[in-house]
């Protein structure tokens, strides 16, 4: 089954990033062909800064690299490295009504929270329609939030494939039901946007720090706290197995501990997690070449199943 994923380099990870997409995308790793590629032309759609936004571009690599994404089990790439994506994106914008896209929530949130209204951002399901179909994907998996843009991918697909015969393999998304919503300090779902997120690679002290933050309530130490709606149990529990989570469900209700205990086994809970990805993230940091030949040689592996389906393409709609 050949999945695909997408990611922005839009900065620090947090451990939501990690719980909601990254470590179900490196379990795929070990059933699926997995292909996923960091998405810097779809970044351009708020970026500003060009320096920034190379910058982040790299780093996302090294923190995929470093959370476990194996270059040798998964197909690792730079979306700017296979323009073939934007000549397809050209290519179905053919078949992309207007109103279409005028329907996607996504366009609306984004302008309604202060993003400049342009074309990139108009048709960004159009470009997100070219990665998927360039590649005859099988499988998204996304966010409640994407599952319009996939339909909307299908619909653009059936269109092409109405017109010139079965070019395009019909997508279908995943979305893991079963997954909450991961909290942040305020109990919040956890993002970047409303401060309230602990990044994975903190340094110690102020990943302490930031866990000393989370809101609890003001039950006085000796007596049993609640551990149902507690931010730090449902974030502790993220990282424990069932029987771990019974014995953290008794030291709450013991009336021993207080939230300054919790808080501190939730830093260590946090940072036992990532010891080996901050170990490989600094070993990445000191060979960016090993990086980029990781990525260069992703994209290589593109290039081949780009040019494959674009001389498909070409053909059918009559480019010379």
């Amino acid at each position: 089954m050949r999945v695909l994923t997408g990611i922005q380099a839009s900065g620090k990870l947090h451990i939501g990033n990690y719980f909601g997409a990254m470590k179900p995308m490196i379990a795929l790793q070990e059933s699926e062909e997995l292909f996923t590629f960091i998405a810097n032309y779809h970044s351009l759609t708020t970026s500003k800064d060009a320096k920034l936004l190379n910058q982040l571009t790299f780093d996302a690599a090294v923190d995929y690299l470093s959370l476990g994404i194996n270059p040798e089990k998964t197909t690792f790439w730079v979306q700017s490295d296979v323009p073939q994506v934007l000549e397809l994106y050209w290519i179905l914008s053919k078949f992309t009504p207007m109103g279409l896209l005028e329907r996607a929530h996504s366009y609306k949130d984004k302008v309604a929270k202060g993003i400049t209204a342009n074309h990139a951002l108009f048709s960004y399901p159009v470009l997100m329609a070219a990665d998927i179909l360039l590649l005859d994907t099988q499988k998204v998996p996304v966010g409640k939030d994407q599952i319009q843009h996939v339909e909307m991918t299908r619909d653009i697909a059936i269109k092409f494939n109405n017109e010139y015969g079965n070019i395009f393999t019909l997508p279908e998304h995943v979305v893991e039901e079963s997954l909450a919503t991961i909290p942040g300090i305020d109990g919040q779902k956890m993002s970047k946007s409303y401060d309230n997120a602990i990044d994975i690679f903190m340094e110690e002290k102020a990943l302490q720090k930031r866990c000393n933050k989370i809101i609890s309530s003001s039950t006085p130490l000796g007596e049993p706290i609640e551990f149902n709606g507690c931010n730090i149990y449902n974030l502790a529990s993220l990282f424990l197995n069932p029987e771990e989570q019974t014995k953290l469900q008794t030291r709450y209700q013991s009336g021993k501990e207080g939230y300054g205990h919790f808080k501190k086994y939730l830093k260590e809970l946090i940072w036992n997690e990532f010891t080996e990805a901050r170990e490989k993230r600094a070993y990445y940091l000191e060979h960016p070449d090993m990086v980029k030949d990781i990525l260069s040689d992703g994209a290589k592996k593109m290039q081949k199943i780009a040019n494959a389906k674009m001389a498909v393409v070409r053909e059918a709609v009559g480019l010379y």
